[in-house]
């Protein structure tokens, strides 16, 4: 069975708490993961670069020279590709770079996420995440008490503005609704840092 401590944010430990193996403890798919990662990257692309092809540049329309005589490559169009300033040959056009992931890849991709962070003991689970004010201070007092460095994720299941506004001027916090969660975010983060209640929310939906 996959336990795991409920702190309080003083970090004392109040008692272990038992997360579902089959969320929290399965055989990951690295081949999931990464394809759920891609999928979230590639969707934030605009996909909005232009070049512009031979029919789509300015001037051509007559032939530059006769055809023989001149003792240079015959030529058409001084829009060709070939000369300065004609269109470009097998250039980027406007795409969306999205693509189809199925929703059982998605969910498998996502449990091995929240079950590299369990077994690499970089889940946090505290009784409830509640700041005295939106102080940035607020944050960092909580992370040295914690004794967590580099990236931290907050993850809470409804909304926290003191949290919200105290970790957004951090480079290194964020903070989202268990709602929210995705691969990207989970994996990115050095440490997961949850609520209870979002705890019991993610197993709900993902069981």
């Amino acid at each position: 069975m996959a336990k795991v401590e409920l702190k309080n944010t003083k970090g004392e430990k109040l008692k272990d708490i038992t997360l579902s193996d089959s969320i929290w403890k399965i055989e990951t798919n690295d081949d999931c993961l990464k394809k759920m990662i891609r999928l979230q990257l590639d969707s934030a692309r605009q996909g909005t670069a232009k070049t512009k092809t031979r029919s789509e540049v300015s001037g051509g329309g007559r032939k530059p020279y006769k055809q023989k005589g001149t003792g240079r490559a015959r030529a058409g169009s001084n829009r060709s590709p070939l000369w300065r300033g004609g269109g470009i040959a097998l250039g980027v056009t406007p795409r969306d770079y999205t693509f189809k992931i199925n929703k059982k890849e998605r969910v498998l991709a996502l449990k091995s996420a929240l079950t590299y962070k369990f077994s690499n003991k970089e889940l946090i689970v505290l009784d409830d995440i509640k700041l005295g004010s939106l102080k940035t201070k607020e944050v960092k007092d909580l992370l040295e008490t914690l004794k967590l460095a580099g990236k931290v994720l907050f993850v809470t299941k409804d909304d926290n503005a003191d949290l919200f506004m105290a970790s957004r001027n951090l480079g290194y916090t964020y903070h989202i609704l268990a709602d929210e969660i995705n691969c990207y975010d989970i994996i990115n983060a050095d440490y997961l840092v949850c609520d209870e209640e979002a705890i019991n929310y993610i197993e709900e939906v993902l069981k």
